[in-house]
């Protein structure tokens, strides 16, 4: 390979892996710009209530649902979750209201031991009149690996993140369009386990992804002024050589 060859193959380098940092930075902005957005918006109160339909059919805004809802089988366990340092997993289960709109149920969070042995969840059954706050999922971040695996317990799945399409598809929904948010239920309900309405819960405030960007950035300068000192002194040595 010759010289020139050389440099050219380490500038297409330089330029691939500054394109990867700057595209991380740019998906780091975008994560930030969305939680500004959410953390805009007011939660609603109690006495504005809409039906989970309702709910569905203005799906950007954030809604306090009440309604009626029957419980299916299917239970989603969401792992990695931390509360008050602990280490632990969110409990979703599916329900459907009556004019068909399914969703995932946000029934709280559970510690895990030591031994990470997962601990026997009884579903929610029948049909029950709930309340709680429309509002997006926990984010997934970067996806690596399968969204959920079958869990021990019979219809029960362990999850690494919520992908709504996934678990639809892992759950055979045929012909049910899940909803694009959790129902996050009231913690005033004596229902399901510990659980909060913060809108960010287990996450990166919106700073953090700021400051995430601004590294990601500067490393992707980093690589092309590293290449270009590199280019200089290839340069020199090649007059000098002269």
């Amino acid at each position: 390979m010759t010289r020139q060859h050389t440099a050219i193959f380490g500038w297409a380098l330089a330029l691939l892996v500054a394109a990867l940092f700057c595209a991380l930075g740019g998906w780091q902005l975008q994560r930030m710009h969305e939680k500004e957005a959410l953390l805009a918006q007011l939660p609603p109160g109690r006495e504005a209530a809409v039906s989970l339909a309702e709910a569905a059919a203005a799906p950007d805004a954030l809604h306090w649902v009440a309604d009626r809802l029957q419980f299916l089988p299917g239970t989603v366990l969401l792992d990695n979750q931390l509360r008050d340092g602990r280490a632990g997993i969110k409990i979703y289960q599916l329900a459907r209201a009556a004019g068909g709109t399914t969703v995932l149920v946000d029934l709280g969070w559970l510690p895990l031991p030591a031994d990470r042995s997962m601990p026997n969840i009884n579903p929610l059954q029948g049909t029950q009149t709930v309340q709680g706050l429309w509002a997006p999922a926990p984010a997934t971040g970067i996806a690596l690996g399968p969204a959920l695996i079958p869990a021990a317990q019979r219809q029960t799945w362990l999850a690494t993140r919520i992908d709504l399409a996934a678990i639809a598809a892992e759950l055979k929904l045929d012909g049910t369009v899940l909803a694009p948010k959790v129902l996050r239920l009231d913690p005033a309900m004596p229902l399901g386990y510990a659980r909060d309405l913060d809108l960010l819960p287990n996450t990166l405030p919106p700073s953090r992804h700021l400051g995430y960007a601004v590294q990601w950035f500067a490393m992707a300068l980093a690589v092309l002024l590293i290449a270009l000192v590199l280019q200089f002194r290839r340069r020199r040595k090649l007059g000098g050589g002269g």
